[in-house]
């Protein structure tokens, strides 16, 4: 995954449904192996609330292509 991917979220948090659309924003870090790093994404649904900017995992997400 890279910056500008968009992507759809694979695990249900609060007030973000699986399934959300979201775009990659940045790359925070890179975790342990396997986890895929960390990517703050921002959401590009307007149903959530204010198009706010949330950190994932990269195992939680998933491009779409």
């Amino acid at each position: 995954m890279k910056v500008g991917d968009l992507v759809r979220i694979n695990r249900a948090s609060i007030g973000v449904p699986e399934g959300s659309l979201a775009l990659i924003v940045r790359k925070v870090s890179t975790v342990g192996k396997g986890l895929g790093g960390a990517y703050i994404v921002r959401f590009v649904s307007n149903k959530l609330p204010a198009a706010r900017e949330r950190r994932y995992l990269g195992l939680d997400l998933q491009v779409v292509k």
